[in-house]
C-alpha cells in the first residue's frame, strides 16, 4: 500500500494541483464576463449577484498552485528520467568508468537536493511557520514575528514556500531510489517521447498513396 503510495505520489500531486488550477481559472474566466454582461432591467439581480462575488484571488492561487506543480514536477522528472543531461563524457568511457561516474552525478543530486531542502526547510520556519504553529497550538509565540501574507488572498507566504523544501527532499528521495535501482540492475529510468502508457510501441508505419500513414 505506501509502495503504490510513493510510486504515484508525484502523480496524483500534479493531477490535483492542474485540476483545480483549470477550474479556478474557468469559473473566474466566465464570471468575468458573465458580470460585464448586459441584462435586462428583469435579470439585472443576476449582475448584482456576480458583481458581489469576488474572484481577485483566483489569479494568484493558480500561480500558487502551478509553483507548487513544478517543484513536484521536478520531482517526478527524477523518478521517470526526464531531466535534460549531457552524458557525453559517461558515453565515451568504459562500462567500469562510466558506472563509477554515474554514481558520482546521483551523488551530487542527492546532495544538491539534500542541503536545498534542509535550507529551506529553516527558511520556511523562520519565516512564520513557526510563528503559525505555536499560534494554532495556542503556545505564548515570544518575540516571534508573524508571517508575511499575500496581497490578495492574504494567505501566509511560507505556505507558498514550503513546496521548495517538500519538493527537493522528494527529489532527494527520488535520487536515492534512481541510486538503489541502478545499483541492483545497472539501469537509470529514461523515457521514450513517443510513448503512451498502456499503449503498444509500434514504429512500423507506412504512408500510403492518399497521405494517410498505416501500420
Amino acid at each position: 500500500m505506501l509502495g503504490r503510495f510513493l510510486d504515484h505520489l508525484e502523480e496524483w500531486l500534479i493531477a490535483f494541483l492542474m485540476g483545480a488550477a483549470t477550474i479556478i481559472v474557468f469559473v473566474a474566466v466566465v464570471h468575468r464576463y458573465a458580470a460585464a454582461a448586459h441584462y435586462p432591467a428583469s435579470l439585472q439581480f443576476i449582475q448584482d449577484f456576480l458583481l458581489r462575488i469576488n474572484l481577485t484571488w483566483a489569479q494568484e492561487l493558480c500561480i500558487f498552485l502551478f509553483i507548487w506543480m513544478a517543484k513536484f514536477g521536478a520531482a517526478y522528472g527524477v523518478r521517470h528520467g526526464t531531466h535534460v543531461g549531457v552524458d557525453t563524457l559517461v558515453r565515451a568511457l568504459p562500462p567500469r568508468q562510466a558506472r563509477w561516474l554515474t554514481f558520482v552525478g546521483l551523488s551530487g543530486g542527492v546532495l544538491f537536493t539534500g542541503i536545498v531542502g534542509t535550507l529551506a526547510l529553516a527558511f520556511v520556519w523562520q519565516k512564520g511557520m513557526h510563528w503559525s504553529v505555536l499560534h494554532w497550538l495556542n503556545r505564548d509565540t515570544g518575540d516571534l514575528s508573524e508571517p508575511d501574507v499575500s496581497p490578495d488572498m492574504e494567505a501566509p507566504l511560507w505556505i507558498v514556500y514550503l513546496c521548495i523544501p517538500l519538493g527537493s527532499l522528494l527529489m532527494c528521495f527520488r535520487f536515492l531510489q534512481v541510486m538503489w535501482g541502478y545499483w541492483r540492475t545497472g539501469e537509470l529510468p529514461h523515457h521514450e517521447v513517443a510513448h503512451v502508457e498502456n499503449l503498444d510501441d509500434n514504429d512500423e508505419y507506412y504512408p500510403t498513396p492518399e497521405g494517410k500513414v498505416v501500420q
